[in-house]
């Protein structure tokens, strides 16, 4: 009656002895998948009713970049870095003489969506300035 138990034991135990070994064919060289990189697309946006306006944007390309330009403004570029730093600066110069309410937006967009945005309703020849460190 004691044996029955051990017997079982060592049948299961023997049933497990077997390995198996797979052999990589050596006609087939194995190549490391290489990580897809995805571009991410800056979109830079002034908009207003100022008739002209200074900007000054950074991009990694050219570094920082000034223009002196009708509105609406639209710039973008493209990189595939994991971490990268937007700013975009807009100083409005010169207002229709019928404007009574100015106004100036500037907009980051990134991969189509809003990331930083800022406004003013003012005359006052300030900047208006947007920035942000965006990482993925």
């Amino acid at each position: 009656m004691r044996l029955t138990p051990l017997i079982l034991i060592v049948a299961l135990a023997g049933a497990c002895d077997k390995n198996y070994f797979y052999q990589q064919n050596p006609n087939q060289p194995t190549n490391p998948t290489e990580p897809t990189v995805q571009s991410i697309k800056v979109d830079y946006r002034v908009s207003g009713n100022a008739t002209t306006a200074r900007i000054r944007y950074s991009n990694p390309l050219d570094g920082l970049v000034q223009v002196i330009t009708a509105l609406p403004f639209s710039v973008g570029f493209s990189t595939t870095t994991d971490s990268i730093f937007l700013s975009i600066e807009a100083t409005p110069l010169t207002y229709p003489q019928t404007v009574i309410h100015p106004f100036t937006s500037v907009q980051i967009f990134v991969n189509g969506s809003l990331f930083r945005e800022a406004s003013s309703a003012d005359f006052v020849q300030n900047p208006i300035v947007v920035n942000g460190t965006w990482r993925r």
